[in-house]
């Protein structure tokens, strides 16, 4: 009852404060007035009563202010020191202004980079299990993730213990026949219980069964949620309707969930069954990626070391074919972020490492801003206002000036987000699903109100803590001037020497990584790319079922393009340089070192004559291919250096022999060519092995053109003609070679790495320069005095703008200093994403140095010149 009524005394404070004001007056000017009259009473003269009475009662103010906080909302308080606050920010509006600016953006940069960790890295797969999900690869002597075979995938299916399932896929582009003829189609090929494992059962329709990936099964699709509602109109009726794919058609049986994605294949619109045939002389190939769920209780290690001994027996059970190769494990949220997860983590760190400059700076200007306010702090204190009501009041404002802070970040940083993605190349883009909507979630918007609590919580401790370790009351005395100035030597220059070091490791990572990137695309990939156009071509099997159908085809494709006008020369080849996917590997065997393939493996391409003239690659031994060589000549290869270094070290290669098994007819080496980048640029270049495309056609093959003129030109003519030739023959990735380079995903992880943390550098010495500026003014600024007794006494103005300068130097050498110290450390976990540069790299190292040094001593130099430029007789009337 009596908590009741003490909430219904504060409820009509809050609704009724004039009243209560002038009730509690009343009140305690009746107790006054019976005061005076008892002493009046007791002998004294009223005007001495009255004094008395006064001295009894003390500060009325000071009681007023305890019997609001006795009786009244702590509410009614916080405001006053709200719009307290705002009349302070008001007051300075150049601190307001500069504090808000620094803050925002610190937090933009932190909230937008960390949006795009919790879309890579944090947030869980659309999957059922997803961190019991793993992808399947085969690790050979060029590298630990490789395509499975068939064969090697059934086996792995059949004798492993650690796995529930385990499952294949691939990408699988598609001709769609529409009644405007045929269109190419992103595709998906996957194992029967493929959804299953991921537990993405169909939204309409149902799964694929157990059988239906079998060779001779029926011909089933499930169409993507997109191509339903697209192509479809998402009429319910579309299931058991036949689609036409290719020259087969299928039957669709359902539809994927809304929302479905899998990253490792595209944006694929129709999901075929597999439908290989275990082919006993497949198993060196590499054509599926497979999938696999953990059993409860088994770890990754484990399944590793168990698929590990699965491969080992497979080797030696098959040494023509598996000799070499071993199982890769890893966790399918690894297998599809990649490498952006190092990029991301390096982003976030480099935003992180910002925001600290940016809450060092505003820490700094609060400590002297909470110097300047000395006295006033003093002379509330000696009319009443107490310690804790100070402290609050240092509070209050330290939470406006993050709000507003806050606000603007927080605002920017929606809009960092969706440029950042609209800068991803749309190829790469296409392969992010994850990055679909990006923009603030639950787990962002959290992070950020985090950031700014910590935000606030330091810049409400920085003055508070300040307040209660300094002899305030000495500010009514002593000089605030000079109490200002002494602290902040002490203080201020230790907080600009941690920027100036921080900022000087943010230049340093972005002086690595620009470097890096420059010498990525200055990379000697082999070739000449300046004036390459290709296409690449996907021909049916049911237009063309034959190899001499499809080489035929090839051979008037050239000779229709050999006479278009700029065209220098024209070739064909199953792959182009610069695959990110580094390209299919082969093993085989040497002629005359044993019947087993013992590791041998190499990229495999076919290319026709004149392929290695159009590049302009260097032919370093023997010869090219000759127009003859065809599938009824002896089977002949060129090799690259790579291949030489590795597998005939200090012979002549040429005239060696190799056979791809013990079944098939030896090929001999008749050339060799320098090293060509097949794979990505940041990748060491794999032994390489090139055929007559005349001996081994595939379906899949690239047109590749060198014209004198701008080879964009030349795609879209290039395109008509192949669509004149074969109307059935699909085609895609139209490019020039520059262009394959540059929006290659080596390319674009270095571009943008180089570009965002160079971003965050330049920030970060726009800050580490103000705030050396900010020290050395405001140092000048308290020693005025100081400077006029000087030049009174002779000091020349060149010796006091030497002095100031000394005081900077001084400053700017210990953050360089201890920015080389962290530079080194950093550059050092920068090692993986470096290309061609060393970690240790002095050019960078004393460039930056240099660079750090003369901007800081150029922002020196203006509180310098003032300083000279000071009036003795001024200096000492002042003070």
């Amino acid at each position: 009852m009596a908590s009741f009524v003490r909430f219904l005394r504060k409820l009509r404070l809050l609704f009724g404060r004039e009243r209560f004001r002038d009730e509690l007056n009343e009140e305690m000017a009746f107790h006054r007035a019976a005061a005076e009259r008892a002493l009046v009473d007791e002998g004294m003269t009223p005007e001495a009563a009255r004094y008395a009475a006064r001295r009894q009662f003390g500060n009325v103010t000071r009681m007023n202010e305890q019997s609001h906080q006795v009786i009244g909302f702590r509410a009614e308080t916080v405001m006053q020191d709200l719009r307290f606050a705002l009349r302070q920010l008001r007051k300075n509006p150049g601190f307001a202004a500069t504090a808000i600016l620094i803050l925002a953006m610190g937090l933009c940069a932190n909230v937008a980079i960390f949006a795009f960790v919790d879309a890579s890295l944090l947030k869980p797969l659309p999957y059922q299990k997803p961190s019991r999900l793993v992808g399947l690869f085969e690790s050979t002597p060029l590298g630990p993730q490789f395509h499975l075979s068939y064969l090697d995938y059934l086996d792995w299916k059949r004798m492993n213990t650690v796995f529930s399932s385990v499952e294949a896929y691939d990408n699988n582009p598609l001709g769609l026949r529409t009644a405007a003829g045929v269109e190419q189609v992103d595709g998906a090929i996957v194992s029967d219980g493929f959804f299953r494992t991921l537990g993405s059962s169909s939204g309409t329709g149902r799964d694929f069964r157990p059988g239906e990936d079998l060779a001779g099964a029926a011909h089933l699709v499930m169409l993507s949620y997109a191509t339903w509602q697209n192509r479809y109109g998402q009429r319910q009726n579309v299931i058991g309707q036949s689609v036409a794919l290719g020259n087969v058609s299928y039957t669709i049986i359902g539809v994927l969930p809304r929302g479905f994605h899998f990253a490792l294949v595209g944006p694929a619109e129709f999901w075929t069954t597999l439908q290989m045939s275990p082919d006993p002389n497949g198993r060196g190939g590499h054509g599926i990626a497979g999938i696999a769920q953990l059993k409860d209780g088994v770890s990754l290690a484990t399944a590793s070391a168990a698929m590990s001994s699965i491969a080992k027996q497979l080797a030696r059970q098959y040494p023509d074919a598996d000799e070499g190769r071993g199982a890769t494990v890893l966790s399918l949220s690894e297998v599809i972020v990649g490498e952006i997860r190092s990029i991301l983590m390096l982003l976030w760190a480099g935003s992180g490492l910002l925001l600290l400059i940016a809450c060092v700076n505003v820490s700094s200007l609060l400590l002297v801003r909470a110097e300047s306010r000395r006295a006033e702090i003093g002379l509330r204190m000696a009319v009443g206002a107490s310690a804790g009501r100070l402290i609050r009041q240092f509070v209050t404002e330290g939470l406006a000036l993050v709000a507003f802070a806050s606000a603007l970040g927080m605002s920017a940083s929606y809009a960092a987000m969706h440029l950042l993605t609209r800068l991803i190349p749309k190829n790469l883009l296409i392969n992010m699903p994850y990055l679909e909507g990006l923009g603030w979630n639950l787990r962002v918007v959290l992070f950020g109100v985090a950031m700014a609590s910590n935000m606030a919580v330091l810049f409400s401790l920085t003055p508070s803590l300040h307040f209660l370790m300094s002899k305030v009351r000495m500010g009514l005395t002593r000089s605030s001037r000079n109490a200002a100035g002494t602290v902040w030597r002490h203080l201020g220059a230790n907080l600009v020497v941690a920027e100036l070091c921080m900022a000087m490791v943010l230049m340093v990572a972005a002086g690595l990584l620009s470097k890096s990137f420059v010498r990525l695309l200055h990379t000697d990939i082999g070739i000449e790319p300046h004036g390459l156009a290709m296409v690449r071509l996907r021909v049916p099997h049911s237009a063309y079922p034959k190899n001499e159908q499809i080489v035929a085809l090839a051979h008037q494709l050239m000779d229709r393009v050999r006479g278009f006008s700029g065209v220098q020369s024209v070739a064909v080849t199953h792959q182009m340089p610069v695959d990110s996917t580094g390209g299919g590997s082969t093993s085989f065997l040497i002629v005359g070192r044993g019947t087993h393939s013992e590791g041998n493996e190499a990229n495999g391409r076919e290319v026709s004559p004149g392929y290695f003239q159009t590049l302009q690659a260097r032919l370093v031994r023997g010869r090219y291919f000759h127009e003859s060589e065809d599938a009824s000549k002896p089977r002949v290869m060129i090799i690259n250096r790579a291949f030489a270094r590795r597998y005939f070290p200090g012979e002549d290669p040429i005239g060696k022999e190799i056979r791809f098994d013990a079944s098939e007819p030896v090929i001999e080496i008749v050339g060799m060519v320098d090293d060509i980048k097949e794979g990505p640029l940041d990748k060491e270049v794999h032994p390489a092995i090139y055929t007559p495309f005349d001996q081994g056609a595939e379906g899949n093959f690239y047109v590749v053109v060198r014209t004198g003129q701008e080879p964009q030109a030349v795609l879209q003519r290039l395109v008509a003609t192949i669509h004149q030739i074969g109307p059935a023959v699909m085609t895609s990735h139209a490019e020039t070679m520059t262009d394959r380079i540059d929006q290659s995903e080596s390319a674009y992880l270095h571009r943008s790495s180089a570009w965002l943390v160079g971003g965050f550098a330049a920030m970060a010495l726009l800050l580490g320069v103000v705030g050396l500026y900010g020290v050395i003014a405001y140092s000048v600024s308290q020693r005025t005095r100081e400077i006029g007794v000087r030049m009174a006494l002779g000091a020349q103005r060149g010796s006091v703008c030497r002095m100031v300068l000394r005081e900077a130097l001084r400053l700017t050498v210990v953050g360089i200093g201890a920015g080389v110290v962290g530079s080194l450390a950093t550059a050092t976990l920068l090692r993986p994403l470096l290309f061609g540069v060393r970690p240790w790299d002095g050019t960078t190292l004393s460039g930056v140095a240099m660079l750090l040094g003369v901007a800081a001593m150029l922002a020196s130099y203006l509180p310098a010149r003032r300083a000279a430029s000071v009036n003795p007789v001024e200096a000492l009337r002042a003070e």
